[in-house]
């Protein structure tokens, strides 16, 4: 696995329903490389969370993902909260920050992830938000690909889209294996094809989820089940086509006890070092993630 990436390895999305077995398991610890977090979830919490969440942060290296930036929405941005996200990105030597391309409020919070409209004035408007958060909190960020069930609007393809987003922005990609292959179900196109024809330079890390079956052609992005065989495929396709990035675990809900997930981690981990022997076995090199 390349250096150029922000963290390296298998990590998991860190949740307060099991903080507490995580950090008095110095096994589970040892078998996650790295762990994300929503900022808008730590910042200021003090008490027995704030002391568990700085235990977990001395030992592993963190990366941030927002819920709550708004990067598409018609409300201006919240550079007051930017700025308490610096500090906090700061503070804990958080690695990379991310969001989604979506919008989530208007007036008030719309607690949902809605579409942008997939058009050429979109992407100026959200690339130029973006370029503005990068100032605020000093570093780059990744935006991720989401999952989305309507496309009010649309001039452009969702591919475009994005595209044209992460090139106007220069900003990343956290790419979101699930999300694709949720939408290329939803959405009627083909996953593998769809995957590779994003860029690989900014790829910074990536999410695997799983995700709810409403019915033949609807899938529902819950990140409420086990990561289904085709999504597995799908990040095997996507190291085979890029080399290996690092990888996150995604559950936010029916979360099952610790040692379970940390055997999805572990068969991330499972597929990044088949590929990383492959790669060296094929080049001569010794190197391994």
């Amino acid at each position: 696995m390349s250096a150029i990436y922000p963290v390296q390895g298998a990590g998991l999305g860190l949740r307060r329903a099991f903080i507490g077995s995580l950090a008095d398991s110095a096994a589970c610890l040892s078998g996650i490389d790295f762990m994300e977090v929503a900022p808008e979830n730590w910042i200021d919490v003090g008490g027995r969370f704030g002391r568990r969440f700085r235990q977990i942060a001395e030992q592993v290296p963190l990366v941030c993902h927002g819920l709550s930036l708004n990067l598409g929405g018609p409300a201006p941005l919240d550079e007051a909260f930017l700025r308490k996200v610096k500090h906090f990105l700061d503070t804990f030597n958080v690695r990379c920050y991310s969001e989604h391309l979506s919008y989530c409020a208007d007036d008030g919070h719309l607690y949902d992830l809605m579409p942008i409209p997939f058009t050429a004035e979109a992407v100026r408007y959200t690339a130029a938000r973006i370029r503005r958060v990068q100032d605020i909190v000093g570093r780059r960020m990744a935006i991720e690909n989401v999952s989305y069930y309507a496309a009010p609007g649309q001039e452009l393809t969702e591919l475009e889209f994005i595209n044209k987003v992460l090139v106007e922005a220069d900003c990343d990609l956290l790419l979101d294996v699930n999300n694709i292959y949720v939408n290329s179900i939803n959405h009627g196109y083909e996953a593998e094809t769809w995957l590779k024809s994003l860029p690989a330079e900014r790829i910074a890390y990536s999410h695997i989820a799983g995700h709810y079956v409403e019915a033949e052609d609807l899938r529902v992005d819950t990140h409420g089940a086990d990561v289904i065989d085709p999504v597995w495929r799908l990040l095997e396709t996507a190291y085979d086509h890029f080399g290996v990035f690092p990888t996150l675990l995604e559950r936010d809900f029916n979360i099952p006890p610790l040692p379970t997930l940390v055997r999805e981690v572990d068969r991330i981990r499972q597929i990044q070092s088949e590929r990383d022997f492959a790669w060296g076995a094929s080049t001569g090199s010794s190197f391994r993630a």
